[in-house]
C-alpha cells in the first residue's frame, strides 16, 4: 500500500475515531430488528444460492468494518451458535463496539483493530462475512474484495455493497462544495459542520443542493452529514462497474439482499401489455442488463448492496415454480428461523383458532411485498413446522385429514388434489421467503 492510501486510511479511522458509526444507542436491541435479522441470517442467503438449509450452530461470520458494532449484534442475533468476528480501523468504535455486545449478553465474538487487507493474517476462514458501507471507501476496492474472497470458505457467501453515483450525484456534488469552502482541509468535526449548516440555512429554500442534500433529517441532526457531506473516500458505482469488479476479484453475483426491489417490471404500469419491442426483448436480458435498465429508469437504491460468492460453488437446482409431482414427492418444507419466535406462533394459534386470516408479514417483512395474509385454513400446514421440517407428504396428508371432502360439492377429495393444494401454497410461501423447501430428489438425469 502507497503512502497516499495510507494517508486515506488514516483519515478515515480519525473520522470513526471521533464519530464511531452507526451511532445507535447501545442499549437498542436487534431481536426486533426483523429485516436485518432476516438479510443476515445465514439461512436466508445461502438457501437463495443452493435451495439448502443450512444450520448456523458452529459457524464463523466476519464483521468486515464493523464500527460500533450494531451489525456486528445483528448477525449474532441472527445466527444462533455462531462466533462473530468483528475488525475496524478504529479502536474507539471498537470499544463502543464490544460495550454493545456485553451490554446485550453475547458471549461468542472477538474484535480486532486491523486494516482490511489484514484480515488474511487472522488466519481463519468464514462461512459468512459481511462488509457494510466500506468497499466504496476503500482507497481500492479491488483489493479489498480480494482480501475477502482470500478469506472466504467454498461454500461461503460474502455481503458487500457500493454507493450508487447516480443516487448519490447531488452528496459528491455537496462535498465538492464543502472541499471548495475548505471544510474537507483536514476531517470535519463539529465546527466544519456547524460551519456546513450556517451556509445551507443562509441558501434560499429553493437553491437545489440545499433542496436535495439538507434534508429535515439532516436539519435536526447535523451530524447526519458527516455520514452524507462529508464522509471520507466516498465514491459513486454504476451496475455496471458493480459488476465489473466482482468479475475482477472472481466473485460470482448471488443476488441483491433486497432483490424484489429490482424487478425491472414492478416499473411498468401493465407489464401484460409492454410496447411488442419491449415485450420481445426483455425477457432475453442477463441480470446484470435488466439491473442496469433499472438503474438507469429508477435509480432510487442509494446502495447496490449484494451478495457473492466463489464461482461455480452453488449446487446445481431447479426453481420450485418448475418442480415435478416427483420433486415434490420427497421435498421437505422448513419454516424460516426468524418466523420461529413464541410471540409469531401464539399470534398464528389465535388466528386459527378464531378462523381469521393472518398477516404473517407483520411478524417478518420482506422488502418490496406488500400486505401477506394466509387463509386460517391453510395455517393447518404450516403449524408443525414451528416444531421440526416436516416432509410434503405428510403436511398433505394433514391437510386431506382436515379437508376429506369438497365443501362445495361434498364429494371425497383425492389425495393427490390435498397435495396440489398444498404445494401451491408452498411455492407460493418459498417465493415470499417465509418457507423453505428443499428437493431430495437427484437433478442430473433431468
Amino acid at each position: 500500500m502507497n503512502e497516499s492510501q495510507l494517508e486515506h486510511l488514516e483519515k478515515i479511522r480519525q473520522q470513526y475515531d471521533w464519530l464511531p458509526y452507526p451511532y445507535i444507542p447501545i442499549d437498542r436491541s436487534a431481536r426486533n430488528d426483523c429485516i436485518g435479522l432476516y438479510f443476515h441470517n445465514l439461512v436466508t442467503s445461502y438457501y437463495i444460492r443452493n435451495q439448502k438449509v443450512i444450520e448456523t450452530e458452529g459457524k464463523l461470520i466476519l464483521d468486515a468494518g464493523c464500527g460500533s458494532g450494531y451489525k456486528t449484534l445483528v448477525l449474532a442475533e441472527a445466527n444462533p451458535g455462531a462466533k462473530v468476528v468483528g475488525i475496524d480501523l478504529s479502536e474507539k468504535s471498537l470499544q463502543v463496539a464490544k460495550e454493545r455486545l456485553e451490554y446485550h449478553h453475547i458471549k461468542n465474538f472477538e474484535f480486532h483493530q486491523i486494516a482490511l487487507d489484514e484480515v488474511p493474517n487472522l488466519g481463519l476462514e468464514f462461512d459468512y462475512i459481511n462488509c457494510d458501507e466500506v468497499i466504496y471507501m476503500l482507497p481500492d476496492s479491488l483489493a479489498g474484495l480480494k482480501a475477502l474472497k482470500a478469506v472466504l470458505k467454498p461454500d461461503g457467501i460474502l455481503r458487500a455493497n457500493l454507493h450508487s453515483s447516480l443516487q448519490r450525484a447531488n452528496f459528491y456534488r455537496a462535498r465538492e462544495f464543502a472541499t471548495l469552502l475548505g471544510l474537507m482541509d483536514r476531517n470535519p468535526e463539529d465546527l466544519e459542520i456547524e460551519l456546513l449548516k450556517e451556509v445551507m440555512n443562509s441558501l434560499k429554500n429553493s437553491v437545489d443542493l440545499k433542496q436535495k442534500t439538507w434534508t429535515s433529517q439532516i436539519q435536526k441532526d447535523p451530524k447526519g452529514a458527516l455520514m452524507n457531506h462529508f464522509i471520507q473516500g466516498d465514491k459513486g458505482s454504476t451496475i455496471p462497474e458493480m459488476f465489473d469488479l466482482l468479475d475482477q476479484a472472481e466473485l460470482e453475483f448471488i443476488s441483491m439482499l433486497n432483490w424484489r426491489q429490482w424487478d425491472l417490471m414492478d416499473l411498468f404500469q401493465n407489464p401484460d401489455d409492454l410496447p411488442a419491442f419491449l415485450a420481445m426483448s426483455l425477457p432475453g436480458l442477463s441480470l446484470e442488463e435488466k439491473h442496469r435498465f433499472f438503474e438507469l429508469l429508477h435509480p432510487v437504491h442509494r446502495l447496490f448492496d449484494f451478495w457473492c460468492g466463489h464461482p461455480n460453488t452453488a449446487h446445481f437446482s431447479i426453481p420450485v415454480a418448475e418442480w415435478s409431482l416427483e420433486d415434490w414427492k420427497t421435498a421437505t418444507a422448513y419454516l424460516h428461523p426468524q418466523l420461529k419466535v413464541p410471540e409469531t406462533q401464539e399470534k398464528m394459534l389465535e388466528a386459527m383458532t378464531k378462523f381469521q386470516a393472518f398477516l404473517i408479514s407483520k411478524y417478518l417483512l420482506i422488502p418490496g411485498l406488500s400486505e401477506v395474509w394466509i387463509d386460517s385454513a391453510l395455517l393447518n400446514c404450516i403449524v408443525p413446522l414451528w416444531d421440526a421440517p416436516q416432509s410434503v407428504l405428510s403436511l398433505a396428508q394433514r391437510w386431506h385429514q382436515l379437508r376429506p371432502v369438497d365443501p362445495v360439492n361434498l364429494q371425497p377429495l383425492q389425495f393427490e388434489e390435498a397435495l396440489e393444494t398444498v404445494t401451491q401454497m408452498l411455492t407460493t410461501m418459498a417465493d415470499f421467503g417465509y418457507v423453505l423447501v428443499e428437493c431430495d430428489r437427484s437433478v442430473p438425469d433431468r
